[in-house]
């Protein structure tokens, strides 16, 4: 099925939206203390779950108006899930919190197998966007899995070592601004390797 065209804005909202809606609530009902059938839920807990319905409808909303999800999007989603239940199931936040750890550490082992075949995973998903030549390609693959696994490793330290309230907090913006602009510095130092379009010829 061909990709519909969905409004920028629109799109963000829906990818976006329900990390940010963890967070609100999270930090509406941190502080509570829920009982259901007979066990003791934290408001991290509660807001983990509440997480989910949020995400399955927005990637929902997404498909209906793009027709189309990425891998990584179902994946994240089935991540969310598993550790969610795992989460109400075990009534512990550690494993929430883990599923960040795994989601990321996953993503730089994909791209890491890619490397060890002579491939760029990354060209696979973004060439269409990021028209650039096959060394800048595994340049970029190589950085991006790196910095994958610096992620992975310090949301291990973070959530071991710290409060859920300062995890939550760089779960939340400092993890996924920290990624944007280390992409986008990567873009702007790889110039020379872009391939421009020709320009268009004039009579």
């Amino acid at each position: 099925m061909a990709e519909k065209q969905i409004n920028p804005i629109l799109k963000q909202v829906l990818e976006l939206g329900p990390t940010l809606a963890f967070f609100l609530i999270y930090v509406r009902i941190k502080d509570e203390t829920y009982l259901y059938g007979g066990t003791e839920y934290s408001g991290f807990i509660v807001a983990a779950l509440v997480f989910i319905p949020i995400l399955l409808v927005a990637m929902a909303i997404l498909w209906q108006q793009t027709g189309k999800l990425s891998r990584m999007q179902v994946f994240t989603a089935f991540m969310v899930i598993f550790f969610g239940g795992l989460t109400a199931y075990f009534n512990d936040e550690r494993f929430f919190k883990m599923k960040t750890t795994i989601v990321y550490g996953f993503m730089a082992g994909i791209l890491g197998i890619g490397l060890l075949r002579g491939q760029s995973y990354l060209q696979y998903v973004m060439e269409e966007f990021l028209p650039m030549e096959p060394e800048g390609w595994m340049i970029f693959t190589k950085r991006v899995t790196m910095m994958f696994v610096v992620l992975a490793v310090a949301n291990e330290l973070i959530w071991r070592t710290q409060s859920t309230d300062l995890w939550v907090k760089l779960e939340t913006f400092a993890f996924p601004i920290a990624l944007f602009v280390f992409l986008w510095a990567q873009i702007v130092g790889l110039q020379k390797y872009l391939i421009l379009p020709p320009e268009e010829s004039q009579d």
